[in-house]
């Protein structure tokens, strides 16, 4: 009986040894994608933005995303992001649009990349960011079911601190 649990275990061995090679490269994880459909995921949010479409704006973001404005308002959901986001163009941002200085994008995982942007909203006649504009915001995008959509976005003005 010893005899037979030796060569059931040396099988075993023999065969969890096996099982990677077995396995076919499309059961791999995704790889990353090409940056340009997060360009484009960009891009859709900008267009939306300088529509003052809520709706469209919160279309980039997954149905349980967070957006946290440069103020500190935190929408929660799509809905929310939404409505907030409407309430901003019609009042606040009415005929704004963004500008992109710089972005640091770095895949956490093959389906999670980190976005690190720098920008500013323009003001209607502007077409550079000011000081008192600029900002940096963290996104986080995430794959899902062939698809990139954000799932977070923490916004904040660039003040630095005077020694």
């Amino acid at each position: 009986m010893s005899r037979y649990r030796n060569l059931l275990a040396a099988s075993a061995v023999l065969a969890a040894a096996l099982v990677p090679a077995a396995v076919p490269a499309s059961a791999s994880p995704p790889a990353r994608d090409d940056p340009a459909a997060l360009r484009e995921l960009r891009d859709r949010q900008d267009r939306a933005w300088a529509a003052g479409d809520g709706a469209a704006y919160a279309a980039v973001y997954t149905t349980d995303g967070d957006v946290v404005t440069f103020s500190g308002d935190h929408l929660t959901g799509r809905a929310e992001i939404a409505s907030g986001m409407q309430h901003y163009f019609t009042t606040y941002l009415k005929g704004t649009r963004l500008l992109q200085q710089d972005e640091r994008v770095r895949f956490v995982e093959p389906d999670v990349a980190v976005i690190v942007r720098t920008g500013c909203v323009l003001w209607p006649g502007e077409t550079a960011c000011t000081a008192e504009a600029l900002s940096i915001n963290t996104n986080v995008a995430v794959k899902r079911h062939g698809e990139w959509l954000y799932t977070s976005f923490q916004n904040t003005r660039i003040r630095p601190i005077e020694p």
